[in-house]
């Protein structure tokens, strides 16, 4: 049956975050992508509003004739590209915040999620890649990254990358019943939203540690380019700001919302706990001036060099990474302590 343009606006209309109208269109991969991001954070909803006549088209010149298996390569797209690029950082940070506690979650969990990520959004459409080579290309660079949150970003572009060089079109596939289709992208949403709602419910406080390390770990990134670290904490922050505005009064939900309140503090002296971490390492006081900090920083990595302390190879190497880690923390400029709530 030939799919109807009004009815995809009706749909997109009603239920278009939840990705209703990609589900009527037979476009599961993008359905799915938008139940677990809500339409792309509403702007990839909004955004489709002129798509729609395409995506309509589209469908129905596949329920005629099925694109080719090995017919041509896609044409190389720069906005799918940054999206498996979005969309492989946001799988990694709900899986560092709901499964880090997991042995090996390095090796494994991190470099498996943002793979998926990539993967999914490189199924929207009638294209796809190469499920293989691109998670072997997350999981040969996680260990380069081994422990540390940024992890996500490298792993996510190397994933992108292989991605977009195996891209394909999607080869014939039979039609399915609805609900072969609906049972496949339930499961593959629970998988998804299953253990973050358990660290949630279960283990609240352990959860907002992790998400106020997690933020802070990557915005701390963003050090170096202000403006863009400014629209990331607003980007990352808004559930928080939303809920505070929709919350006034205390009453039973937000009882339960004030644990979560606490994220705001926790990632707002993340980075004063980093300096005062470093000024130690250093053996310096806070409030030291760069060319302290610099001086301070080359008589350390003088004693500690590991070629100058051949005998305490190991304990020199650990100094030495900590005195690295310690200047670069106190090279980045400091943010004001308010612009991590209302920017």
């Amino acid at each position: 049956m030939a799919k109807g343009l009004l009815v995809t606006y009706a749909l997109w209309a009603v239920g278009g975050p939840a990705g209703l109208h990609h589900l009527y269109l037979g476009r599961d991969s993008h359905a799915l992508l938008w139940m677990l991001t809500l339409g792309g954070g509403g702007l990839g909803w909004l955004w489709e509003f002129w798509k729609l006549p395409s995506f309509v088209a589209q469908a129905n010149r596949a329920q005629g004739q099925r694109q080719r298996s090995g017919g041509g390569t896609p044409p190389l797209s720069l906005i799918r590209f940054a999206a498996q690029m979005i969309v492989g950082i946001y799988f990694g940070l709900v899986a560092l915040i709901s499964l880090s506690f997991m042995t090996s979650f390095y090796i494994v969990g991190l470099p498996l999620a943002v793979g998926l990520g990539v993967l999914l959004v490189a199924a929207v459409g009638n294209q796809t890649s190469d499920f293989k080579n691109t998670l072997v290309a997350a999981f040969l660079t996680s260990p380069i990254f081994y422990g540390r949150p940024i992890a996500i970003l490298p792993i996510s572009l190397a994933a992108s990358i292989t991605a977009q060089k195996h891209r394909r079109y999607k080869a014939s596939a039979g039609s399915e019943t609805l609900s072969v289709r609906l049972y496949r992208l339930g499961l593959a949403y629970l998988a998804f939203t299953g253990p973050l709602a358990y660290s949630a419910l279960c283990n609240t406080a352990a959860t907002i540690s992790y998400v106020a390390e997690t933020l802070g770990s990557f915005l701390s990134w963003f050090s170096f380019f202000p403006l863009l670290g400014r629209l990331m904490e607003s980007v990352l922050l808004l559930p928080y700001r939303v809920w505070s505005l929709l919350v006034g009064d205390p009453g039973f939900s937000s009882n339960y919302f004030q644990e979560w309140e606490k994220l705001y503090e926790f990632v707002r002296s993340f980075q004063d706990e980093k300096h005062q971490l470093a000024f130690q390492v250093l053996g310096l006081v806070e409030g030291a001036t760069n060319e302290e900090i610099h001086q301070r920083y080359r008589e350390l990595v003088k004693i500690w060099h590991p070629d100058h302390n051949r005998h305490q190879t190991e304990e020199a190497q650990r100094h030495f990474m900590e005195i690295q880690a310690a200047y670069e923390v106190l090279s980045q400029p400091r943010k004001p302590r308010g612009s991590w709530r209302w920017g």
